[in-house]
């Protein structure tokens, strides 16, 4: 059952979030292996690989509650077992870099990139929201949690974190900046917005061999001015906007919510692997 167990030309698609099937060719390949498969031990899963990653999508592009899950989907219970596992496991975040890796390919560049862009992003989240986890952006009015990302230059996810909205930009850089450098050793620049001046930049220099370059807004902007470069993480942040399920924070756990942003960017780089010819 491992993969797609309805492989047929005449499949229908009753969502319009659902795979066609030339998107379910171009990502197939590139699925974490099951344990079984590999001889590691396990059981075999008795459900279609292809009917989880729709529901899965189905859920962030439509902003359904899990309950909800439409009945020509698995169970909902079998569905959330499959996401909280994936997601646990470090699945979602293996697959969705296989992923990237391709795209970037295909657009001819380095499967690694080598610079980067980091950005946030303040969201309302729910009253189900525990308050350990949630807080006051006091710049941007916004009760809830922020978005930390770091983006390459074509705006495709590298690293994402989730804190509570009082957790300033610079505050939550430091780590966020940590991991990218030891997941992304090619990496040697990262733009910024002015939110980020101060010590980090020097930190960066020192502690992680990494420049942070900041651009600034000059005197004479007035209004909403596009940064250059900056643009580009401002663009996922619009892209991220486009799942339902993404528009506020609902997520009891921030590892929840950071795993839907990696589902919605997934759902985006499988359409375009599944585009003929390369832009």
């Amino acid at each position: 059952m491992y993969g797609n167990a309805a492989d047929h030309p005449d499949r229908v698609r009753p969502h319009p979030s659902d795979m066609t099937d030339a998107q379910w060719v171009a990502i197939r390949p590139l699925l974490p292996v099951p344990a079984w498969l590999q001889g590691r031990g396990g059981q075999s899963e008795g459900y279609c690989h292809r009917q989880m990653l729709d529901a899965i999508r189905y859920l962030v592009a439509d902003g359904i509650s899990w309950r909800e899950m439409p009945a020509d989907f698995p169970a909902w219970g079998r569905v959330y077992a499959f996401f909280r596992r994936w997601r646990e496991c470090g699945l979602i975040t293996e697959f969705h870099d296989r992923m990237r890796g391709k795209v970037r390919e295909r657009e001819g560049r380095e499967a690694e990139p080598m610079a980067g862009i980091i950005d946030a992003q303040s969201v309302r989240a729910a009253a189900t929201v525990p308050a350990a986890s949630r807080g006051y952006d006091g710049g941007k009015k916004v009760p809830g949690r922020k978005r930390h990302i770091v983006t390459d230059c074509l705006g495709l996810l590298l690293v994402v974190a989730v804190t509570a909205a009082n957790i300033g930009d610079r505050d939550a850089a430091a780590g966020l900046l940590t991991r990218l450098r030891r997941l992304h050793r090619d990496i040697t620049l990262v733009w910024a917005n002015g939110g980020y001046t101060g010590g980090l930049v020097d930190w960066c220099r020192e502690k992680l061999a990494l420049t942070l370059g900041i651009v600034k807004r000059t005197d004479d902007m007035t209004g909403f001015v596009v940064l250059s470069g900056c643009w580009v993480a401002e663009r996922t942040f619009a892209w991220l906007m486009n799942s339902r399920r993404l528009a506020r924070d609902d997520e009891t756990l921030p590892a929840s919510i950071e795993a839907m942003i990696q589902w919605s960017m997934i759902t985006r780089m499988g359409r375009r692997l599944a585009r003929t010819g390369r832009r």
